[in-house]
């Protein structure tokens, strides 16, 4: 297979892989959880360099979930805060961070993320053995070429896009509302739902950056403990789709990245005149001198 077409296939593999191991992290991947736990660490987390299970079921379940989009409590948004995505950003500033994992900074945070999980987790030798076996095993197999643009370029490039991709269209970030309720009220009014009426469109995104229950966030974060071939059904049957439902990722006037420009635009407004009207009352209380 060509370089490029190979690269691209690793990612989605990888994208795959991720997503596969994203319900056994809640714990519904298989029968019982301590056989799915051991099956995603041998397969996913431990060749990936991902971190361990506990320590992402910690970040996503229990402070991911339950706190998504809530500003200095949810790790996710965090992660695109540090990425540039906070109020104030130009528009070079915006697009930059929308390709984060390709851009220098980006993939420095990759390889420091692997490094740190794989040298500094739990049962250390195991995780180093797994993870150079991998790209070990296809060079060995299929050349330096093959290690290359089927592994390394995914895994350091390609993925980490796909899922910074896929993260951006998970919530409305920065324009949310907080509503009181159960978890449907509350998910309704910060997920979306991406292509609800683009059959091509959807079918495409679930067969490449949003597999299995990605492209249903708004359902998975309604109901997390439901394994992901419920969640159309759930979806159709039940919960219905959320408040923003955007026809494209990128084009028109409603897609997802220009609402998440104008919200962070809104936000610096916003911050700017609260500066300015705070320091109108300072100025106020200044007295003339005599």
């Amino acid at each position: 297979m060509p370089p490029a077409p190979a690269a691209a296939a690793g990612a989605v593999k990888l994208r795959h892989l991720q997503e596969v191991s994203h319900f056994a992290v809640h714990g519904v991947l298989t029968r019982g959880a301590r056989a799915g736990n051991v099956l995603c660490e041998a397969a996913v987390h431990v060749p990936l360099g991902f971190a361990s299970v506990p320590l992402r079921r910690r970040r996503h379940v229990r402070e991911h979930h339950p706190n998504a989009t809530v500003a200095g409590a949810d790790p996710n948004l965090r992660e695109l805060h540090e990425a540039g995505l906070r109020a104030g950003v130009t528009g070079a500033g915006f697009l930059r961070a929308l390709l984060f994992p390709l851009t220098p900074t980006g993939i420095a945070a990759t390889v420091r993320g692997i490094a740190d999980n794989v040298l500094n987790g739990t049962r250390r030798w195991w995780r180093v053995a797994g993870f150079v076996a991998v790209p070990a095993a296809i060079m060995a197999a299929g050349g330096w070429q093959a290690a290359l643009f089927g592994y390394a370029v995914p895994r350091l490039l390609l993925y980490p896009q796909l899922a910074w991709m896929s993260l951006l269209v998970e919530h409305r970030w920065w324009d949310a509302e907080p509503v009181p309720g159960p978890p449907a009220v509350v998910e309704a009014a910060r997920c979306l739902r991406l292509y609800p009426d683009n059959a091509a469109s959807a079918l495409l995104a679930r067969g490449t950056w949003l597999p299995y229950g990605d492209l249903y966030h708004y359902a998975h974060s309604a109901h997390p403990a439901v394994r992901w071939n419920y969640l159309p059904v759930l979806e159709q049957n039940i919960l219905g789709t959320p408040a923003y439902t955007p026809a494209a990722l990128m084009l028109g006037d409603d897609a997802v990245v220009r609402r998440h420009f104008r919200a962070l635009m809104t936000r610096r407004e916003a911050a700017s005149g609260a500066a300015e009207g705070a320091a109108a009352r300072g100025g106020s209380r200044v007295r003339p001198a005599r």
